[in-house]
């Protein structure tokens, strides 16, 4: 985002683009400020499968709520198009929690990355107290909605775990194109906030 602009694009989002959304058929999930990037926003939004993807996009972006509002979302932006197309259960963290960390490895056998997750990354994290939650992987099909792009040709497995500090991870036998990366994520609560502010109003 431009410099300054995330908290007018978190408050834009919370009061137009939540319910926009899910009226157009997309699972809305969590909205993070990145602790470490301030000019960084990060959410998460799901669909059943491609084609609901692509017919919930169509509807949203071709729809009255972004059509009337897309200047002042865009004019918050740098860069829209880095976006990982995963396979997962979606992630939205409690309104409770404090921040959460994101892992990110880009393995280069993923299925084989995958089961040695299961094996031996996941009951490791949970021992040292940081279990693993929403775990997603690659989604190799066709971008359906080709108007957003996302990132192609890498390979992704990602992970979820409570706190601010990055999980310590064992000894990686498999390996990876690069280091493990972590976003320190901080659950965005402009919705409460505006409630708050105007609980008379509807969000």
């Amino acid at each position: 985002l431009h410099p300054g602009a995330r908290d007018t694009l978190v408050d834009l989002f919370e009061r137009e683009f939540v319910t926009g959304q899910e009226a157009a058929g997309i699972t809305v999930g969590g909205r993070f400020r990145d602790l470490d990037e301030p000019d960084r926003l990060v959410r998460l939004r799901s669909f059943p499968d491609m084609a609901a993807r692509a017919r919930a996009l169509h509807a949203f972006y071709g729809g009255p709520v972004w059509q009337a509002r897309r200047e002042a979302a865009n004019a918050t932006m740098v860069d829209s198009d880095d976006v990982l197309l995963l396979r997962g259960p979606g992630f939205a963290a409690p309104a409770t929690t404090g921040p959460v960390v994101a892992t990110i490895c880009h393995p280069l056998d993923l299925v084989a990355f995958s089961d040695h997750f299961e094996r031996h990354l996941r009951p490791a994290l949970t021992a040292a107290g940081t279990p693993a939650q929403a775990l997603h992987l690659t989604e190799h099909a066709e971008n359906t909605f080709p108007a957003l792009p996302v990132r192609g040709g890498e390979e992704v497995l990602l992970w979820f775990t409570a706190g601010q500090g990055a999980p310590r991870l064992p000894d990686l036998s498999l390996p990876l194109e690069s280091a493990p990366q972590h976003l320190r994520l901080e659950p965005v609560r402009g919705l409460l906030r505006l409630r708050e502010q105007d609980p008379e109003e509807g969000v």
